[in-house]
């Protein structure tokens, strides 16, 4: 199309899934735009899939990367138009020129534009030939000592798949080629390279707007330093570390500017960087599609990127300028993950996901609130194929402290029933000193300790008033379902009676014995003479303590009980009265912690190990998952092989401690 041509788009099929295919289609219902959904058996029952005018099916689980199903999708539902979203053939440059060849509107940069940015190492090339600082590219095989730390990087992809940190040289060769391995299950493609690590950097992006008509916006910066395993999980606007440097902005837009000439950029774009607390910056490279937390430039700008990038591929040209920047926004990624066992991904279904704070869902916010982007809804199931981030939870406020304060309470206040999540990590940063003062570097969860920023925001005292909550709920609940006198207390004796208990145990193993008695004026809770009962009811709970009213709220799901409440989010399992032995584990046991592939095994049944040695390497989410030994002792077990699919909770294999002694 030539910088003269316009056209309308009528229907567009969005080549992705989840939360991203439902923002692409919020704007297109507010623009009178139909929209097109395709999906994979694990998705079928899933948000974007039902909310799409149209939707067909892909074959396999793999679909999403299948150009020739996605290309016939779009032509067997009418659509004109094609949005890759981002990840899966977002930055492939074959998809989009057979978009364009298939006579279909591609809604992204040019081809050429993409292919020359798909390589990390070529990218690096051309943006040093056209001026913009890089950091220079390092040979696996010509590293030395001297020159460590360095980062090994897929030069395909993104989102911190095929990325390792190497501090030890004896290293290199081994992480090298699991990053390939990662590389090549990920992206297709096994290259990498190294470069420098910065161990203390900041992570600096700026959001790019380019049209057919020569103009080239820098929207605004982003800082992503939060990280972990070089992916983003809490995402600004604007930069802090740029917020302190005056004129790094005006040096960081000239730069995203050159960047996107030299390559003759149209759309949305990001040119990232890497920073010095110094304010020097190098390229690291340029996503050449719509980012994951555009959300924190659309609340501070005012803009909806996805509507730019529907006019730009229409051949609208762009205002001279773009609106300045007002008030601060943060992004916080809400994953199914453990974050005190190594990040470990969760599969698994959502029972129950609700963000009361949420005042809009995909829009922008005029005064001070909550945006809520997700594709995930009560019953959902975070499957072992794809992503396992919940939603983006983003809030806009004036100012960055505000932004932050609010951010975490609407995360403290969510619900969020059926998986592990890092919800608890999100908020405990989010009020950190130093994240409030700005210090944010990609080195945070190092400096200020993974442990710490892990554990609970419900502290002991909300746990042990939670379970109180959790068995008061439980005894409502039993007499609302009662056959028979149900209208007469739990408990109830015509003769003064002993207490009642229930038992219940956090995942870290503590266990809370609550015991209980209803009488005449009341409820009687044994070793806590500072509470009282306002009300019970299945999912309601009122507790006076120490004069001051708590609501709580209850929802169990077969033996997982959930507590919310302002204090946070307490998860149980109801221990029963009369425990199965059957269901007992053998100590030392290893279990898979989410269904996947068995890479390889790091020992045979009946040799010694040490703790923390590994022995059972899975994929899964395409990233490898180390299972390890707990303790020093044998393998006394070991029940799978390279190649096997896993369950999630399957036995892998068992190491008994005592064998080493005898």
């Amino acid at each position: 199309m030539s910088a003269e041509e316009t056209h309308m788009i009528t229907r567009v099929l969005v080549a992705n899934r989840g939360e991203i295919a439902r923002r692409v289609f919020a704007t297109c219902r507010r623009l009178g735009i139909g929209t097109v959904a395709v999906y994979t058996d694990p998705d079928a029952g899933a948000l974007h899939v039902a909310e799409a005018d149209a939707r067909v099916r892909l074959d396999g689980t793999r679909g999403y990367l299948d150009s020739a199903q996605l290309i016939d999708a779009a032509l067997a539902a009418g659509a004109d138009a094609i949005h890759p979203g981002y990840g899966f053939l977002s930055e492939n440059p074959d998809f989009a020129a057979a978009v364009q060849q298939a006579g279909l509107t591609w809604i992204g940069p040019p081809v050429a534009a993409v292919a020359a940015m798909g390589s990390k190492i070529e990218a690096k090339k051309i943006m040093s030939a056209a001026g913009v600082p890089v950091l220079d590219e390092l040979d696996p095989a010509a590293v030395t000592a001297e020159l460590l730390p360095v980062l090994v990087k897929a030069s395909a992809g993104g989102g911190g798949r095929g990325m390792r940190v190497v501090r030890d040289l004896t290293e290199l060769d081994a992480q090298v080629a699991a990053a390939s391995r990662e590389a090549q299950s990920a992206f297709g493609d096994p290259t990498v390279f190294c470069e420098r690590y910065l161990e203390a950097g900041h992570h600096v992006e700026v959001q790019v707007m380019a049209d057919a008509h020569g103009t080239v916006w820098s929207v605004g910066e982003r800082e992503c330093s939060i990280q972990r395993r070089h992916q983003k999980i809490i995402e600004e606007a604007p930069s802090p570390l740029v917020e302190r440097h005056p004129g790094m902005r005006d040096k960081l837009f000239a730069a995203a500017r050159l960047a996107a000439t030299a390559i003759g950029y149209t759309g949305a774009g990001t040119v990232e960087f890497m920073a010095s607390g110094t304010g020097d910056f190098y390229f690291l490279e340029m996503n050449t599609r719509l980012q994951v937390e555009h959300p924190v430039t659309e609340l501070t700008t005012g803009l909806d990127l996805v509507e730019l990038q529907l006019a730009v591929a229409e051949g609208t040209p762009l205002a001279p300028t773009p609106p300045p920047a007002r008030g601060a926004s943060i992004e916080a990624r809400l994953y199914a993950e453990d974050p005190a066992n190594n990040w470990q991904p969760q599969a698994g279904t959502v029972s129950h996901f609700a963000v009361p704070a949420a005042g809009t869902e995909f829009g922008l916010i005029e005064r001070a609130g909550v945006r809520l982007d997700s594709g995930v809804t009560d019953g959902s199931a975070i499957s072992v194929f794809y992503d396992p981030m919940i939603a983006k939870v983003v809030s806009y406020a004036p100012t960055r402290r505000q932004a932050a304060a609010l951010l975490a309470d609407a995360l403290t206040r969510s619900q969020i029933h059926g998986v592990r999540t890092n919800r608890d990590l999100l908020v405990n940063v989010l009020r950190h000193p130093a994240f409030l003062d700005g210090a944010t570097d990609t080195a945070f969860f190092d400096a200020h300790g993974l442990d710490l920023l892990a554990r609970p925001v419900a502290d002991e005292r909300t746990a042990a008033l939670s379970a109180i909550a959790a068995a008061l709920a439980d005894a409502a609940h039993n007499r609302a379902t009662a056959a028979a006198l149900a209208s007469a207390p739990s408990g109830w004796r015509n003769i003064i009676s002993g207490f009642q208990r229930k038992d219940f145990q956090q995942p870290g193993g503590e266990l809370h014995e609550v015991r209980y008695r209803f009488t005449r004026t009341g409820v009687v809770i044994d070793g806590h003479d500072d509470i009282d009962l306002v009300s019970a009811a299945p999912g309601h709970v009122v507790l006076t303590v120490a004069g001051v009213d708590r609501p709580f709220g209850v929802c169990r799901h077969g033996s997982d009980v959930y507590v919310d409440s302002p204090g946070g989010s307490v998860h149980f399992t109801a221990v029963p009265r009369f425990p199965d032995p059957d269901d007992a584990l053998a100590h030392g046991s290893l279990l898979a912690p989410m269904p996947g592939s068995v890479l390889r095994v790091g020992a045979a049944q009946g040799d010694t190990v040490r703790a923390g040695q590994p022995l059972v390497w899975l994929e899964a989410m395409k990233m490898e998952h180390t299972i390890a030994a707990p303790a020093d002792g044998v393998l006394v077990e070991l029940n799978v092989s390279t190649g096997q699919q896993v369950e999630v909770g399957a036995v892998l294999a068992r190491v008994d401690s005592g064998e080493v002694s005898r």
